[in-house]
């Protein structure tokens, strides 16, 4: 790790603070190499004040269990019918696998405890068909949950659910997560799965709305895993529950958790609930991060370099892009009031930010804002970005003579025969 890592961690410590996670883990990923790597980073979680509660699935166990039992499963999942003989061997594994996982947090410090804090009722009859001892959520008991919480101990949960009269039924994880969540108002629900749920998903974005993850489960549903369904529908309805972010990793990758929880790129596919990106003038507190975010450009002469002098003297010009309140672009607006025309300048993405239309977006405010200026064109210059300007953003090639006076004399100035670009703005007079 080296000193940026840290300070773009420590970036996000503050907003975590004392916030909770809800982990839900599939059963396939317990039972995986990787998972005492998920466990330290649980425990990094908690030093850094954050409460976590661990939700876990039991599929896996459970069908290994009726394997050595010659058993025939109803259902594995808590989705199907489970018979009475399915919901004795799911509870004999899951619980099996809850004081696994508790033994795990144990080995790396954390104090763990399971609790019965799913109340649940019978899912009753669905199609006609009487799915017995599999149930539904009724509520959750958040008072114990909290209790446990205030006193840095991580609740385990397994998928079972219980009734008023000591009957136990056979309730989906990923349910039990959503409700977990929502119930506790977390701040993060975290799907951990193996990597067979994201096979094939180069249609999957790293990003995503609530209303777009329901598009495309519409959209993919016929070429898209049960388990990366069970995780989109579940991510989606927790953030139409309330829960601001749900995030779908792949769980046998090391540190695909904290990579995901503590950097700008992220690692999965999150999906959010509210407005995740903004753009907005910058501060002088924000000149520091303009100026890293575009030094990679600078140094392969891609833009020029800014002081921090020159980029004050002309702050009211410049704006971010924000991820998650963390700048990932850049663009300025230098204004030519006398020719009624615009520069557009400083457009930078982040690399690893590329190719989320961040650099159309950004052109296209620009676009408005200039239209609200009065201003009938806009012109940028570039040494190597010219065919994204004119790919993307419709301007064409000019002669430098046609620019502002004064920035023609920068441009002479300047050495750097940069390309001028042009773009007429919509219902200018030509």
């Amino acid at each position: 790790m080296n000193v940026s890592d840290l300070r773009e961690i420590l970036q996000y410590v503050p907003r975590f603070r004392g916030r909770t996670f809800v982990v839900a883990v599939d059963g396939e990923i317990a039972a995986s190499a990787n998972f005492h790597n998920i466990l330290l980073d649980l425990a990094v979680l908690r030093s850094l004040s954050i409460r976590t509660i661990v939700v876990h699935g039991a599929s896996r166990q459970i069908e290994d269990l009726a394997r050595s039992r010659d058993l025939a499963l109803s259902n594995a999942d808590g989705t199907g019918v489970t018979d009475a003989a399915t919901l004795q061997v799911s509870i004999d594994a899951a619980i099996r696998l809850t004081n696994e996982i508790m033994e795990g947090l144990s080995a790396v410090d954390l104090r763990a405890a399971y609790l019965n804090a799913i109340i649940a009722h019978p899912a009753g009859i669905l199609g006609g068909t009487d799915f017995q001892f599999t149930g539904r959520v009724e509520r959750v008991d958040t008072k114990a949950l909290k209790l446990l919480l205030e006193e840095g101990i991580v609740p385990v949960i397994p998928p079972l659910g219980f009734d008023g009269e000591g009957r136990t039924y056979r309730v989906n994880s990923d349910n039990i997560a959503v409700e977990v969540a929502e119930a506790l108002q977390a701040a993060k629900i975290i799907f951990l799965a193996p990597s067979s749920v994201f096979a094939n998903t180069t249609w999957l974005p790293r990003l995503v709305s609530i209303s777009e993850a329901e598009e495309l489960l519409r959209k993919h549903r016929t070429d898209c895993s049960a388990g990366l369904q069970s995780k989109l529908e579940a991510g989606a309805r927790a953030c139409r529950q309330g829960v601001p972010r749900a995030h779908l990793l792949d769980g046998g990758i090391n540190e695909a958790l904290l990579t995901e929880m503590f950097s700008h790129e992220g690692f999965g596919t999150m999906v959010y609930s509210n407005e995740y990106q903004q753009i907005r003038r910058i501060f002088k507190k924000d000149v520091r991060s303009v100026i890293t975010l575009i030094r990679q450009s600078v140094q392969s002469e891609e833009l020029v370099r800014r002081t921090r002098n020159e980029i004050l003297e002309h702050i009211e010009d410049y704006w971010v892009l924000e991820v998650d309140r963390q700048p990932v672009a850049c663009v300025a607006l230098h204004v030519h009031p006398e020719e009624k025309a615009g520069e557009l300048a400083c457009l930078y993405v982040s690399k690893n930010q590329e190719n989320q239309g961040y650099g159309r977006k950004l052109m296209g405010f620009v676009e408005n804002l200039a239209k609200e200026k009065g201003l009938t064109r806009l012109f940028a210059l570039s040494t190597q970005a010219f065919m994204f300007l004119q790919q993307k953003g419709g301007y064409v090639e000019a002669a430098p003579e046609s620019l502002p006076a004064s920035r023609f004399e920068k441009y002479v100035q300047s050495g750097r025969n940069s390309k001028v670009l042009m773009k007429h703005l919509s219902g200018a007079s030509h």
